[in-house]
């Protein structure tokens, strides 16, 4: 990377203007920004999970997931360039698969909590759906190769397990809604 980053301001986006990584420049408020700007956010949220502790596998896969988000940020930051494939789905579908195996099966919703990393699995979640939606409405508007936006849906598929998997390895349980708890509303 040399000198690329020697300078961290240029004054060059003061007029609401960024430029994408094929030297255009949109608005910073354009879909494409708001796409790729979602998927780094998403990024710093799993950063978060990692501050705290989780297990090395667990760990191990999500600093792998750190790095295909800095490549799908790029996809989304260059159009027509292509960095998400297939394999990087198949990867998320394979642990996903592996996670949930030893999982009771799911009779209620659950809370987000859980313990400490278990939260912030849940907030990293919903910061991919985020993602996810904002990609969607880039891919109404200009081309988005459909890899990006299926692999965000398996991440945050992902993220829903790990985050029920750290609930329990953390010996916090997983928090379930209680819908009963509400009487019904009576009439007035």
């Amino acid at each position: 990377m040399g000198n690329r980053l020697s300078k961290i301001y240029t004054r060059t986006g003061d007029d609401g203007s960024t430029g994408l990584g094929d030297g255009t420049r949109v608005a910073k408020d354009s879909a494409r920004v708001a796409a790729y700007g979602t998927v780094d956010e998403a990024n710093s949220a799993i950063g978060v999970v990692l501050a705290s502790p989780v297990p090395q596998d667990v760990a191990d896969l999500l600093t792998t997931v750190q790095h295909q988000l800095f490549d799908l940020g790029g996809e989304l930051c260059i159009p027509g360039h292509a960095a998400i494939g297939d394999a990087d789905i198949e990867a998320l579908e394979r642990a996903l698969d592996g996670y949930n195996a030893d999982l009771p099966p799911l009779k209620e919703f659950i809370l987000p909590g859980g313990g400490e990393a278990a939260a912030r699995c849940h907030l990293a979640r919903t910061i991919v759906r985020r993602a996810e939606r904002a990609t969607v409405t880039l891919a109404s508007a200009e081309d988005v190769r459909p890899q990006a936006i299926r692999y965000l849906n398996r991440l945050s598929d992902l993220l829903f397990v790990l985050a029920r998997v750290l609930a329990r390895r953390d010996g916090h349980g997983e928090v379930v809604w209680k819908h009963e708890r509400r009487r019904p509303a009576t009439g007035t």
